[in-house]
Formats: structure tokens, C-alpha cells, sequence
């Protein structure tokens, strides 16, 4: 037995027992990773749809900007504490939408209101009634611009003064600098508002807060009267990070803050029954694949089994350490992938067959049946990839993130079919022909009646 066949029988047994200990239970934690993720269509959960307002938004192309928005509603969903969150951008045209999904959130009235911490918090001033109606502006260049939480730097923080009150302490980039220092001396003395769209942010008691302007300020500032829950909440929306655009819809020209464009209700109840129906598919398909590649290639038959099981352990490893999000097209992809994971063996094993029929002796036949394989092999997974990557690119630019799943695990359960057909079933093949454990013509599925010879 070659040293090489040793080490890559060594480092298969490796990677099983690795991953095998990853995976198992599905739902526990590994290597500070959660269970397996799942998506929002076998979790349960809210899908939400926001268009963006591009309208007066600072530097950077519009892609970067909604980067960047995508980049803080994770951070501030995660900050949340919600379990495996997906944010998504969607662009129409000209139009840029951000698609959120929040698997376990089956209230749609609270998924919305969680989201309604990720829009603009903007300020506003009193008008003759004493209501907040005026939106704080100010002119930075040649723009009129309102205050907004867009201008804080992520760096608030809460402290208790020497009378044992919270001092919420702020700090502004230089437009906010700019324009706070505008609107606090023309607002000196008088209140300040906070907005979420068009509600006014309330503290726990439900008062208004509104907190009266005291001194001129430029970069940085403090916010005195709220009570220390209600500074610690603002500190924490206001540190997740900047949104630089509003987020809400379009009507009839005018944009409406905080109310998505589409939302859904995903019951957790479908999602299990299409987990239970999908493993039962999966079990039907996997058990008739076994049978026939007992029945019709004997013992590679069984080597295809064993490296099947290889091959299926790992991808779940794949699956619950990078994560990947599993969806019910992503696991129709890995029953697909499953199908496939065969097709390399079958190749090899029929031209195992060939050679074997023509006289050669084992070890030769299953290097030849490798090595001739190979080209077929190779070829049929490349357009399968391309096929994967245009179904991956399709799905992110016309917004069908489900095709997405279903393009990525289909690659990557090819990629690491290859990887089984061509290393583990050859290490095992090498192993049992090495070895001559078996030297029977018919058990390698060929009737031939000529003798075997020796291995070389």
C-alpha cells in the first residue's frame, strides 16, 4: 500500500470525525457557532420591505451608500439580539430597496416596530401652536439640511453627573457641527424634539422627549431630563451606527417614513411541516439511490455509499460553521446536489467496467477508470458551476434571494462532490484493491469470466 494512499485515508477519517463532531446535535452550538441557520420559509418570521429616500443624501455613489445602510440595520439587528437576521438590497431601475428578514418574529406589528429603530432619527422644533411640527434645518453649503441622527458619530455614551443624573454625551461630524450650532442659537432656551418618522420618540412614561436647548453647541453637546433607561436606549440606537437615508415608501410622490412598501407573516408552523416534508423526500431519494448503486455496481457501489455519507456530513459542517442560510430552494438544491454527488462515480465505475472487460487487472482498471473519467467529470461540473453563478448573479439583481440560495448550495455541494468522487472513493477504492481484499471479477459488477490478475 502506497505511504500517499495512507496519509489521504488519515486525513478522510480526519475531516469525517471533525465534521461529524461539528454537526452533531444540529441545534447546538460548535466552536461558537449556532445550529444549522435556517431560513425565514422553514424558521417562521416577518419579511419586510423598505424603499430608500436618495434624496439629499452627503458623498459617495449610491451603491456605497446603501452598503453602508445594509452594513448598520445588521449591526443594529444583531445588537438586538435576534437570531439570524437577513438584510438584503434590492435595486429596481433606480430605486433601491432594503429587504429584512427576521426569522422568529412572527408579529408583523413588532417586526415593524424593531425596524422603525433602524430609520433616521430626526430633530424638530415648536411652532406657534407649541407643537413639534418644523423640521431643525439649517444651510451647510449651498444645502438646507435637517438635523438628524445621520450627523452623530457612533461614539454616545451615558454618564451619571454628581447629582446622580444621566448626562447623555453626544458628538457631530462636521456637517452636524455645523448645523447644530446654527439651530441651538436660534433655538436657545426653547425645546428640541426627536422623531421617528412622523411619532415623536416617547420615554418610558410616554412623555415626549424634547429636551431644552441650553447652549450653543458645535461637535459636541450633552442631553440632560431623561431618565437613565431612556438615555441608555437613545445612546444605543444612536451608536449602532448612522443610516444616512431614510427608510419607508413612496406614495404618490411623497415619501412616507418607517411604513414598508411589502410586508409578510411567515408561520413557523409551514416552516416545519416543509422541513419534515423535505427530509422525507430527501430519505425517499437518498434510500433508492443506495439500492441502485448496490444492486447495479456491487462493491464501488458500496464504496459510492460510504463516500456519499463522507460527503453529506461535510457539507452539513459546511453549512453550520461558515453558516450558510438554509432555505426550502436551498434544500431542494442539497437534495439535488445529493443526485449529483453520484454522477462522478458513476462515470468512473463504467469505465472501470470498460477496462476490466478488456483484460486489465483491478489496480489498473481503477486508475484508468479515474484518470479517463476525469475529462467528462470535470467538464460536466463547470457548466453546472456556470449555471450556478448566473442563477446566483440573476437572483441578487432581480431581487430573488431564494434562487440565491438555491444556486449557492447546489455549487458548493458539486464543488465538494468532486472532491469525494475523486479523493475518497479512489483513497477506498486503492485501499480494497491494494489490499486485494476482493478480487472477485462480479463483485465489481462485471460478468467477464476471465481471470484476475495480479494488482501492479
Amino acid at each position: 500500500m502506497k505511504r500517499r494512499t495512507v496519509y489521504l485515508l488519515i486525513f478522510i477519517l480526519v475531516l469525517f470525525g471533525f465534521a461529524l463532531w461539528s454537526i452533531v446535535p444540529l441545534d447546538k452550538n460548535v466552536s461558537g457557532r449556532q445550529g444549522l441557520r435556517l431560513g425565514l420559509d422553514l424558521a417562521g418570521g416577518s419579511y419586510l420591505v423598505y424603499q430608500a429616500d436618495l434624496t439629499g443624501v452627503g458623498n459617495g455613489t449610491e451603491n456605497e451608500i446603501m452598503e453602508g445602510v445594509q452594513g448598520v440595520i445588521e449591526r443594529r439587528i444583531n445588537a438586538l439580539g435576534i437570531t439570524e437576521p437577513v438584510v438584503e438590497i434590492q435595486k429596481y431601475g433606480g430605486e433601491y430597496n432594503i429587504v429584512i428578514q427576521l426569522p422568529g418574529i412572527a408579529d408583523i406589528e413588532k417586526a415593524k416596530e424593531l425596524v422603525g429603530l433602524f430609520t433616521v432619527l430626526e430633530f424638530r422644533e415648536q411652532d406657534a401652536a407649541g407643537n413639534f411640527t418644523i423640521p431643525a434645518t439649517g444651510v451647510v453649503g449651498n444645502q438646507t439640511l435637517i438635523l438628524s441622527s445621520r450627523y452623530f458619530k457612533a461614539n454616545t455614551e451615558v454618564v451619571i453627573d454628581n447629582l446622580g443624573k444621566p448626562l447623555l454625551i453626544f458628538e457631530m461630524d462636521e456637517t452636524g457641527a455645523q448645523l447644530f450650532k446654527q439651530i441651538s442659537t436660534r433655538l436657545l432656551n426653547k425645546p428640541l424634539a426627536i422623531f421617528l418618522g412622523d411619532e415623536a420618540l416617547r420615554g418610558a412614561d410616554g412623555h415626549i422627549i424634547a429636551p431644552t436647548v441650553q447652549a450653543v453647541i458645535e461637535d459636541k453637546g450633552q442631553i440632560e431630563g431623561l431618565s437613565l433607561a431612556d438615555a441608555q436606549e437613545l445612546s444605543r440606537v444612536l451608536n449602532a451606527g448612522r443610516i444616512d437615508v431614510p427608510l419607508g415608501r413612496w406614495n404618490d410622490g411623497q415619501f412616507e417614513a418607517s411604513i414598508p412598501l411589502y410586508e409578510r407573516t411567515v408561520d413557523a408552523t409551514l416552516g416545519q411541516d416543509s422541513i419534515r416534508k423535505s427530509i422525507l423526500a430527501a430519505g425517499i431519494g437518498i434510500a433508492l439511490l443506495l439500492l441502485f448503486m448496490l444492486v447495479y455496481y456491487r462493491l464501488p457501489g458500496l464504496v459510492a455509499c460510504l463516500s456519499l455519507g463522507v460527503y453529506g456530513v461535510v457539507l452539513l459542517a459546511i453549512f453550520k460553521l461558515v453558516p450558510i442560510t438554509i432555505t426550502l430552494p436551498g434544500l431542494a438544491g442539497f437534495i439535488v446536489s445529493l443526485g449529483m454527488a453520484v454522477d462522478a462515480n458513476v462515470l468512473i465505475f463504467e469505465r472501470m467496467k470498460e477496462e476490466l472487460r478488456g483484460g486489465r487487472s483491478l489496480a489498473a482498471a481503477v486508475e484508468a477508470g479515474f484518470n479517463r473519467a476525469w475529462t467528462a467529470i470535470r467538464d460536466a461540473n463547470i457548466t453546472t458551476f456556470i449555471a450556478c453563478i448566473v442563477l446566483f448573479w440573476l437572483g441578487g439583481t432581480l431581487g430573488a434571494f431564494m434562487v440565491r440560495g438555491f444556486a449557492l448550495i447546489l455549487f458548493i455541494g458539486v464543488a465538494l462532490s468532486m472532491f469525494t468522487a475523486i479523493t475518497v472513493t479512489r483513497t477506498f477504492l486503492r485501499l480494497i484493491v491494494g489490499g486485494q481484499v476482493v478480487t472477485n471479477l462480479s463483485a465489481y459488477g462485471v460478468t467477464s469470466p476471465q481471470t484476475v490478475r495480479n494488482p501492479k
